[in-house]
């Protein structure tokens, strides 16, 4: 009974530790949204697998904490468990862009324990995001991410877990198998020390590492606001379109954020995300923006696809979030 209240507890530590922990919210975060209406726009499932890869691409370069992708169809009908559950061929666009973005994010030597073979993983075409926690095994590091596995016998006190090294290593914590965990991996490079200690996801990013970006999904673009997991809310958010103002990246000055988000929009652009939210209606982009700004000013093409807007406008914003 008492190993059962301490695993209990290892599980309810475990998730508190997943989602960042209780210092998360006292770190910075930078957000974007992005519909998944884009991939309505790719003429295959090759270019939509690459199209994913690009946006995974930005969003590590620019040291994104997360990525939302937002339903702008539906209006406010909640298909959350619908997109987030979907393991058929036949899945949304949404529900495509979620399993390649948290795909690529995830370490290579994690992914087959992690995501089961689907259609939609089939293109090997992927650019590697070769992020600091996407480890060789040679390479030694204060964190791992890695994956619990069976217990070796029922009194065991602890965990073991694939790290991606020559050897599974144990933690201090009973945990069922199947968990993706970050190891505290210390100095010590004998595997058979030990045991370590599983942290929270958030805890590289205290000590000034980048450690990948979260996934979510949104119904509307309404939920990407109101179910924001960052206590508090986002304290600044931005839209971004060719119809919005028009400020050099060297004169834009941010407000001092604890967790700002950049919104992009769809072939349409954010006024029909707005417009097609009934929790929405009547407002426009400059009601639930506190920024609306264009980011590529005197534009050659007619039209700027939206995975070109994110490279565009991360870089637009890469000196302004920097200096708050």
């Amino acid at each position: 009974q008492k190993q059962r209240k301490k695993k209990r507890q290892n599980d309810a530590d475990f998730k508190q530790n997943q989602n960042g922990g209780s210092s998360a919210s006292e770190i910075p975060t930078v957000s974007i949204a992005v519909p998944g209406s884009i991939i309505d726009n790719t003429q295959s499932l090759e270019l939509a697998t690459r199209l994913a890869g690009q946006i995974a691409r930005a969003a590590t370069i620019y040291r994104i904490d997360e990525i939302v992708v937002f339903d702008n169809k539906r209006g406010s009908e909640d298909r959350s468990f619908e997109v987030e559950n979907h393991s058929g061929e036949d899945e949304s666009c949404a529900a495509f862009l979620l399993r390649i973005l948290r795909y690529l994010e995830t370490p290579q030597y994690l992914r087959k324990s992690l995501f089961p073979m689907h259609k939609s993983l089939r293109f090997g075409m992927l650019p590697p995001l070769d992020a600091p926690h996407h480890l060789r095994k040679h390479e030694w590091a204060l964190y791992r991410e890695g994956i619990t596995l069976k217990k070796v016998d029922h009194n065991s006190l602890g965990t073991l877990v694939d790290v991606g090294l020559s050897k599974n290593i144990m933690i201090d914590q009973v945990l069922e198998p199947g968990k993706r965990v970050t190891v505290e991996m210390g100095e010590d490079r004998d595997l058979s020390a030990g045991p370590r200690k599983i942290v929270p996801r958030s805890r590289p990013k205290e000590e000034g590492m980048y450690w990948g970006y979260q996934v979510r999904y949104a119904p509307a673009i309404s939920s990407v606001f109101k179910k924001c997991p960052y206590q508090g809310g986002y304290d600044h958010l931005i839209g971004t379109s060719e119809h919005g103002s028009v400020i050099r990246s060297s004169d834009l000055i941010l407000p001092s954020f604890r967790h700002l988000l950049i919104a992009f929009g769809g072939l349409a652009g954010l006024e029909e995300c707005i417009e097609e939210d009934e929790t929405l209606k009547g407002k426009t982009v400059f009601d639930v923006f506190d920024s609306y700004l264009n980011t590529c000013p005197n534009q050659g093409s007619r039209t700027i696809r939206t995975e070109e807007a994110i490279f565009i406008s991360l870089q637009y914003f890469h000196e302004p979030i920097s200096v708050v």
